[in-house]
């Protein structure tokens, strides 16, 4: 399994405003979805193309276009990242897994689950933190029973050394994309340093 820590400026920029604990919500959701935007890219860097012929206003020309491509944002906090994916590719399918994590056992609990067809396609499964990986392997392991993904890629923003050797453990064949690669786990199952509750901070609940 590989795990890409995007090294760019803007993304440890904008990283560093999300751990801010002064970021405001509004500010907090603009952050986010630039930094989903630029996970995206590098996630997507080495997806197949297809050569396709199209008419410009003057002649025809050949050209490449990536393959059929589904988001699976885990809701809730998988939600801030979806519009950054929408708008890269309008023709992107959607799919939803709402996870929930019991604080007793800090393993995710199934709420709700709807994909689309996933046979042939690229699958991006988006969730902001790799905490412990109980979620993040649950996802996957519902894209698999869905059906047989030409590929399935991992996108979070922040994740644990926990939660990627979960995931190595589970899933050893479906890459990370990340912004960064925190510390550890604190005893409740958060990632340190961090940057909180996304959800929370996402939507303005804390």
């Amino acid at each position: 399994m590989s795990v890409t820590v995007v090294d760019h400026p803007l993304a440890e920029h904008l990283l560093t405003s999300l751990r801010d604990r002064t970021t405001s919500p509004p500010v907090f959701r603009t952050l986010a979805k630039r930094l989903a935007l630029a996970l995206a890219l590098e996630a997507l860097r080495d997806l197949p193309t297809r050569e396709v012929r199209v008419e410009t206003p003057l002649e025809p020309a050949t050209g490449r276009v990536l393959g059929d491509l589904v988001a699976v944002p885990i809701l809730r906090a998988g939600l801030g990242m979806l519009e950054a994916v929408t708008e890269l590719f309008p023709e992107v399918a959607v799919g939803y897994i709402g996870l929930e994590r019991d604080e007793a056992s800090l393993l995710p609990q199934s709420y709700y689950r709807k994909l689309p067809p996933v046979d042939g396609r690229h699958v991006l499964v988006l969730d902001p933190m790799l905490a412990t990986g109980g979620s993040g392997s649950a996802a996957c392991t519902a894209v698999k029973e869905a059906g047989r993904a030409e590929s399935i890629r991992f996108v979070c923003v922040v994740s644990a050394p926990e939660g990627i050797r979960k995931m190595q453990d589970d899933h050893p064949d479906i890459p990370i994309f990340t912004a960064a690669v925190d510390r550890q786990l604190n005893e409740h199952g958060y990632i340190l340093p961090g940057l909180g509750d996304f959800g929370d901070r996402l939507f303005g609940t804390e």
